[in-house]
């Protein structure tokens, strides 16, 4: 049975680099919220309601934590095997459903408004995670995962080469961004957005590509940023100085949590967690906490910098 640390500062919060220390809060340890799920992903904060809502992919559902209270109820159920969740600049959450095969948004009444579910007549295959720029075009990746078996969707035959779309906010337009990343999965703007961070879950070992991002609608220069070593990035986020904050883990339980980068791409700090962290997001009043969807569970943890907004 895991236990939160007793010590400050909490022993889980692990200093690869000097460079790390400023971002540890000495007095702040890593808090189990929930547990109980088959496989956490997808975190998103509501600071105008004060609670996270994450999904919990086989069983259907996007579960919500609140802040005040602690409690944890259903959200939504069915929830099309929601995976990665985000909220655009209008505060509409938007979602990424797997067995539907489209990426959604809730109106504020509660409505769902389809934003995406083919590509030039060819059906997505299961969009995966998802970030929104500032001037509102939405981001998402479209790897396969889903229609693979039937524990987080269902079986189907892929029509399109899993890539990177963009969704235009004024015309709607879905564009291919790019199709080069092998498992498009996670992926964040650096906060001056000139750059695109993309998990390749499919290269072996695992990487992050990062690509320029010009006149901020299309792509170019990809090249791989981070090369995994054995590590899995899965989801992440980035924070105002440009750290990768990077769910991990799968394999060695010594990985098993969040690993930071820095902007050089150089591995400085990393968070233990007792099982796999799949993705992340800033929270908090103060956008200072770490909320971490593992894989039977969401954690949290206060640090000593913010995330940048569209994540």
């Amino acid at each position: 049975m895991w236990e939160p640390s007793a010590r400050y500062p909490d022993p889980n919060v692990v200093i690869m680099d000097p460079s790390f220390a400023k971002y540890r809060v000495v007095l702040a340890s890593v808090e189990r919220l929930a547990t109980g799920c088959r496989w956490s992903e997808g975190p998103v904060w509501f600071g105008d309601g004060r609670y996270v809502l994450w999904s919990d992919i086989p069983n259907n559902r996007i579960l919500k934590w609140d802040e005040e209270t602690g409690v944890v109820s259903v959200f939504r159920r069915p929830s099309n095997n929601a995976n990665g969740n985000t909220r655009d600049r209008q505060g509409r959450l938007v979602t990424c459903e797997h067995d539907a095969r489209r990426v959604t948004r809730t109106e504020y009444d509660g409505s769902i408004t389809v934003l995406a579910d083919n590509y030039k007549g060819k059906k997505l295959n299961s969009p995966n995670d998802v970030v929104v720029k500032s001037d509102g075009s939405i981001w998402f990746t479209d790897p396969p995962f889903g229609i693979l078996a039937y524990y987080e969707g269902h079986v189907a035959a892929s029509e399109i080469t899993p890539a990177v779309y963009r969704l235009d906010p004024a015309t709607g337009q879905l564009s291919m961004m790019t199709d080069a990343v092998p498992g498009p999965n996670g992926l964040a703007f650096s906060p001056d957005e000139k750059i695109l961070y993309i998990v390749a879950s499919r290269a072996d070992p695992r990487e992050i590509h990062a690509y320029d991002v010009v006149d901020g609608r299309s792509l170019a220069n990809g090249r791989v940023f981070i090369d995994a070593k054995g590590g899995t990035p899965d989801g992440f986020r980035v924070d105002v100085d440009g750290n990768l904050w990077c769910g991990w883990g799968m394999g060695d339980p010594e990985l098993d949590g969040v690993r930071i980068f820095n902007p050089g791409g150089d591995p400085i700090g990393h968070i233990r967690l007792p099982e796999r962290c799949a993705n992340l997001c800033f929270g908090g009043r103060h956008r200072n906490r770490l909320f971490m969807a593992a894989s039977h569970g969401l954690y949290s943890l206060y640090v000593n910098t913010q995330g940048v907004a569209g994540g």
